[in-house]
């Protein structure tokens, strides 16, 4: 599966990137969201995992850009964040987020989330 991993904390980027390579997926990464919808038009991914809180770009909004383009549409966006409150999920759904869940990240939890996504 092509997984695009958007994060602007670099350990947790290459820790994300290591775990997915690890169980046989092709990674692309970057560093915010203006970077994430750039790579993710090259890239072209089967699904997304990106952080809430980022500089230029926020997850939400790479969220919303993301869903806006014709092959953005259904690609599944899995939000991973420290962020947990009922409100700001609300707006990740709103937005279009598939899956929410809370750093730090434990990779079997990661990959059985990928997995359901998996076709």
């Amino acid at each position: 599966m092509k997984i695009l991993a958007i994060d602007d904390t670099k350990t947790l980027l290459s820790l994300l990137c290591l775990t997915l390579r690890n169980a046989g997926h092709d990674v692309a990464a970057a560093e915010n969201g203006e970077e994430g919808l750039a790579t993710f038009d090259k890239f072209k991914p089967d699904l997304v995992i990106t952080d809430l809180n980022m500089p230029l770009m926020d997850g939400i909004q790479f969220t919303r850009a993301c869903r806006a383009k014709p092959e953005g549409e259904n690609i599944p966006i899995i939000m991973l964040t420290t962020e947990n409150g009922a409100e700001i999920k609300a707006e990740g759904r709103r937005a279009g987020a598939s899956a929410w869940m809370v750093k730090p990240f434990e990779p079997s939890t990661l990959l059985g989330i990928v997995a359901r996504y998996q076709g």
